[in-house]
C-alpha cells in the first residue's frame, strides 16, 4: 500500500483501541490505512516526524456553538479546530427548526471541520444571548416547534444527531420543566437522544435528570451551586448514581458558566469521571473562562486525571454519544483524522465559571491536525520535519 501521509515518532493514544505506543500512522485515501512500525514509504509518501508529541483520533468537542454569523453566540469552526486540534465540533442548538436549513447551507456544508449538530425543539434556537441581550429561548412556550422539529431531524439525518433543550432559570425562566418534556417527545418520535442543557433552578437537578432515558446526555454536569449534582456534604447525589446506572451520558459544557473546580474534584473524588469532557466553547467565553477545548482538557489533567483518560473523553466516548462508532478513533479504515498535541511543563493558571483559579503544572496545547488523510493545520513556530 502506497500511503499519503505517515506520522512517524510520535506517542499514539487511541482509547478505543486501548493503544499507547509510540508507533506509526499511515493515511491513505482519506483514511486511516495501518498503525505500525516502520511502514514502508513510497517516492510520493509525505513523511512527518512528530517524535515528542502525542497523536489522537481528531478530537471531538461534544458541546460547541459554530453558527457563525447566523447567532450572536457563533464563533467559526475551522479556526477553532486549528487552535483547539478539533476535528469535530458538535453544535448543541444554535440553530432549530426555523433555521437550520440556514445553518447547514452556509456553516456546515462549507466547513473543512466536521460539524454535526442537536437540533434545538425551539424555532428558532438559541437566539437572544449576547453581552446586552440575553432572552431564554425556551421561556416562551410559543417558540416550542416540535412538530417541524420532528420533519428538519428526519430530513437532517447525516448532520443532526440529536434534539437539544435548554432547561433553567436563565434558559426557560418559570417554564420548569416543560420545554423538557417536549424535547423528550420529539427525541422519541425521531430515535435520536436528547442533550438537556441545566442552569440555575427552576427545575432542579434532580427533576431534570430523573426524565433522562439511556444514551442521553446532561451537559454542564459539573456546574456550580445552585443545581450541583453533589450534596452540601460533597457526595454525588442519588439521583445522579441511578442515571449514571441506566446509562445516562454526563457531559462537562464548560462554557460561561457551567463548570466549577469545587464540583469537579467533589465528583472525582468519589470516582464519578464525566463521559465525555466538552468545551461549550461560544463567543462570550472564547476568552474566558473556557477558552477552548484543549485548555479544557488540560484542567482535567491538572486536576489528576490520567492523559489517557481526558483524550477518552474527547474521543472514543464522545463518539460514542453520536452514535458515530467511525469516529473518535485510529483503527485501519476510520476518517483520515488525527490530532497532533503537547503537554507542556510549567506553572499555567486556570480559572473556572465563579472565579477561583488553579495553578497547574501542565498545559495541553494542538500542535496540528490531520484531516482527509493530509497534514492540514500545523500551529505557528512549530515544524514537523520531513522525514
Amino acid at each position: 500500500m502506497d500511503f499519503d501521509l505517515i506520522l512517524t515518532g510520535g506517542r499514539v493514544i487511541d482509547p478505543s483501541q486501548n493503544l499507547d505506543e509510540v508507533t506509526e500512522i499511515g493515511f491513505a485515501g482519506g483514511k486511516v490505512a495501518r498503525l505500525g512500525r516502520s511502514l514502508p514509504r513510497a517516492p510520493g509518501t509525505e513523511v512527518r516526524d512528530v517524535t515528542g508529541r502525542i497523536v489522537t483520533p481528531g478530537l471531538i468537542d461534544l458541546h460547541t456553538h459554530v453558527y457563525v454569523h447566523g447567532t450572536s453566540l457563533g464563533i467559526d469552526a475551522d479556526t477553532f479546530g486549528r487552535s483547539s486540534g478539533v476535528t469535530t465540533a458538535v453544535d448543541t442548538g444554535s440553530a432549530g427548526p426555523g433555521n437550520f436549513a440556514g445553518f447547514r447551507k452556509h456553516v456546515i456544508e462549507r466547513s473543512e471541520v466536521r460539524i454535526l449538530a442537536y437540533l434545538h425543539v425551539s424555532h428558532a434556537g438559541i437566539f437572544g444571548f449576547s453581552e446586552r441581550v440575553m432572552v431564554g429561548e425556551s421561556e416562551e412556550m410559543r417558540l416550542m416547534n416540535p412538530i417541524d422539529a420532528v420533519a428538519v431531524a428526519d430530513a437532517n439525518r447525516d448532520v443532526i444527531v440529536g434534539i437539544k433543550v435548554r432547561v433553567g432559570r436563565h434558559a426557560s425562566g418559570t417554564s420548569g420543566v416543560a420545554p423538557l418534556d417536549i424535547a423528550l417527545q420529539v427525541a422519541e418520535e425521531v430515535g435520536m437522544p436528547l442533550m438537556a442543557h441545566i442552569d440555575h433552578p427552576p427545575p432542579s437537578y434532580e427533576e431534570v435528570v430523573e426524565r433522562l432515558r439511556p444514551g442521553d446526555i446532561l451537559t454542564h454536569a459539573f456546574r456550580p451551586f445552585p443545581n450541583a449534582p453533589v450534596t452540601p456534604q460533597g457526595r454525588v447525589k442519588q439521583v445522579v448514581l441511578a442515571a449514571r446506572e441506566r446509562g445516562v451520558i454526563f457531559d462537562i459544557g464548560h462554557g460561561k458558566g457551567s463548570f466549577a473546580f469545587r464540583t469537579a474534584r467533589a465528583m472525582l473524588a468519589n470516582g464519578f469521571m464525566p463521559d465525555t469532557i466538552s468545551s461549550d466553547v461560544h463567543t462570550l467565553c472564547i476568552n474566558g473562562p473556557a477558552f477552548d477545548q484543549v485548555t479544557t482538557l488540560s484542567k482535567f489533567l491538572c486536576l489528576g486525571v490520567s492523559l489517557p483518560e481526558v483524550i477518552r473523553a474527547s474521543t472514543v466516548n464522545a463518539a460514542a454519544a453520536l452514535r458515530r462508532p467511525e469516529l473518535g478513533s485510529l483503527r485501519p479504515g476510520s476518517p483520515g483524522e488525527a490530532t497532533i498535541l503537547s503537554v507542556e511543563q510549567g506553572r499555567f493558571d486556570y480559572v473556572d465559571v465563579v472565579g477561583e483559579h488553579l495553578e497547574g503544572d501542565r498545559r495541553i496545547v494542538a500542535d496540528g491536525v490531520v484531516l482527509g488523510g493530509r497534514l492540514w493545520h500545523v500551529r505557528d513556530g512549530v515544524t514537523f520535519a520531513l522525514a
